[in-house]
């Protein structure tokens, strides 16, 4: 039982830790803005607007093949104009007769471009519980910078999806003590 219970502890912990690497990993590896704060909407209200032009946003949806989830965006692509404000979705299913939690990776190309594209809200930002059967749509809203080269037309936003071991194994355990503790 003190083996079970440092076992949660440690996978607590490990899950605690993982946000604030993914953020570095983001932000400092891959280049892409995380900006998830309180303040970040109103920063975009006074965000020059480019009318000139229009960039063409391709999505993307992944699933590793240990997650046995369907996700896929709800459209192909979206034309945007740099410095508004956008929204796009990804209904996400849980094919299996357990709960599962997920964890969204997502990624930009041309790589090179990836800080002209910034994240307001995202369901990568935090862990993704579905229940057996369950679907959700989960929405990112976003805005291209307008500082993004003239030259650069089109961007792909891309998402994996990877199981979450620990916390899965968490709601598992979580389940299975609200059974045995139901009259």
């Amino acid at each position: 039982m003190d083996n079970l219970f440092l076992l949660a502890v440690a996978s607590f912990g490990f899950a605690f830790a993982m946000v604030p690497m993914y953020n570095i990993a983001c932000e400092k590896v891959f280049g892409i803005k995380l900006d998830n704060s309180a303040n970040a909407e109103p920063r975009l209200a006074g965000a020059a607007v480019d009318e000139s032009r229009t960039v063409q946003v391709h999505f993307d949806g992944s699933v590793n093949s240990k997650l046995p989830w369907q996700f896929s965006p709800n459209q192909a692509s979206m034309t945007v104009v740099p410095g508004k404000l956008y929204e796009a979705s990804y209904p996400a299913r849980n094919t299996a007769d357990f709960a599962s939690v997920g964890n969204a990776a997502p990624s930009i190309a041309p790589n090179q471009f990836s800080g002209f594209f910034n994240k307001i809200q995202c369901f990568c930002f935090t862990e993704q519980a579905l229940q057996a059967g369950e679907s959700k749509v989960l929405p990112v809203r976003f805005m291209v910078s307008p500082d993004l080269p003239k030259e650069t037309t089109t961007l792909t936003l891309s998402y994996t999806f990877f199981i979450n071991n620990a916390a899965t194994a968490k709601l598992s355990a979580g389940a299975a003590k609200a059974a045995l503790a139901a009259p």
